[in-house]
């Protein structure tokens, strides 16, 4: 596990994780760019606004890839089987 010290939105922290260097800049970059998407819409709300609504379309991103990636392992699952009753058939 490697320790990461960096700088996100003003606010410098440490951390450990198994991610590595890459995943953890490119994380920290979607942060802040989301942030100041959000930032720039000239609405003056407050830091701490901004990021529980920074937060709230995180997890909704995060909530949709978990519901797609399970579409797509149900349609997986799916062609599967159909591969494997061909191949039944096909062996009679």
């Amino acid at each position: 596990m490697s320790r990461y010290t960096l700088t996100v939105l003003g606010l410098e922290i440490s951390f450990v994780t198994d991610a590595g260097s890459t995943r953890i800049y490119d994380a920290r970059d979607h942060v802040e760019k989301q942030y100041s998407l959000l930032n720039q819409d000239g609405k003056n709300l407050s830091k701490e606004k901004l990021l529980t609504v920074l937060a709230l379309s995180l997890a909704d991103d995060s909530l949709q890839s978990t519901q797609k990636l399970r579409e797509f392992e149900e349609t997986i699952d799916r062609l599967l089987e159909k591969i494997d009753l061909a191949n039944a058939k096909a062996a009679l």
